[in-house]
């Protein structure tokens, strides 16, 4: 009787890129996630879309004064002055604050960041990604 087939298990660690997996459609559909993982960098018109941010407040307010407001209330952990840059707040555990910790879905896709719409055809890998499986 021929042994029960094993579906092999792929885990790729976020420090290490060798271990990253080449993306493939599909691949999110039993992944754990790993991409939401990582800092998410975003810009002030990814913050107005995600709806942290007004369209009147982003077109008038300086950005420091935004990032103040936002690490404020828990939605930034880091504000890069030099480039505008802001980066979301992530849980103990290293998640996105926006990812659902029970189903591993995004609860803003719609309104996601531009680094996440990308991802993976950007990023510290271009091609591959975190992928780990369900």
């Amino acid at each position: 009787m021929p042994a029960p087939y094993k579906k092999l298990i792929h885990v790729s660690t976020l420090e290490n890129l060798d271990t990253w997996a080449r993306y493939r459609n599909g691949m999110c559909l039993d992944c754990r996630s790993g991409c939401c993982s990582m800092p998410v960098e975003v810009k002030l018109p990814d913050l107005v879309r995600m709806g942290v941010v007004d369209a009147f407040e982003a077109e008038h307010e300086q950005p420091k004064q935004i990032a103040k407001r936002l690490q404020k209330a828990g939605v930034i952990q880091h504000f890069n002055f030099k480039l505008n840059v802001f980066t979301l707040a992530q849980r103990a555990s290293g998640d996105c604050s926006y990812l659902d910790a029970d189903t591993r879905l995004c609860t803003i896709y719609d309104l996601r960041p531009n680094t996440c719409r990308n991802h993976p055809k950007i990023g510290p890998r271009p091609g591959f990604c975190a992928y780990r499986n369900k």
